[in-house]
């Protein structure tokens, strides 16, 4: 069930490869993630001594947070992978024009997981494409449905 997704990342990146990883986080956060309460779209990982970490994604706390705690809303986040998983990843983003985007956040057996892509990005005319491409989808169906009008 996904909670969250990059549609961003979709427009911006051609993704390459998929992984699933999982998230360290603390109490008051997966509670505000099951409210639906975290962005992803400003999010990306990164690579520091071998570890992956997700910046940029902001999970808004519940009013009902603890008052013992300072929650920090866009605190950097460790994902978990298998450490063959990071190395191939750690391979790939050296190579030029390869980055790590955040997909989408979703329940895996009671777990958040966060989805990540290996992903290059597309110049300015490959998103062009990609809309006009869209757009044509969308007038072929009211052409189907006999609907000139629109």
């Amino acid at each position: 069930m996904s909670i969250v997704d990059n549609k961003k990342a979709f427009f911006d990146y051609f993704i390459e490869e998929r992984f699933e990883a999982g998230l360290v986080l603390e109490g008051w956060e997966v509670k505000a993630i099951r409210a639906g309460r975290v962005h992803v779209k400003e999010a990306y990982v990164v690579i520091r001594q071998a570890e992956l970490f997700l910046i940029g994604c902001h999970i808004t706390p519940l009013l009902s947070a603890s008052t013992h705690i300072v929650p920090d809303s866009t605190r950097t986040r460790k994902l978990l992978l298998n450490a063959i998983e990071i190395k191939k990843l750690i391979g790939k983003v050296e190579q030029k024009g390869y980055t790590l985007v955040p997909l989408n956040l979703h329940f895996s057996k009671g777990n958040v997981k966060c989805e990540i892509g290996l992903a290059r990005g597309k110049k300015q005319h490959d998103k062009r494409a990609a809309t006009k491409e869209r757009e044509w989808e969308v007038q072929k169906g009211r052409i189907a449905r006999g609907d000139l009008n629109a």
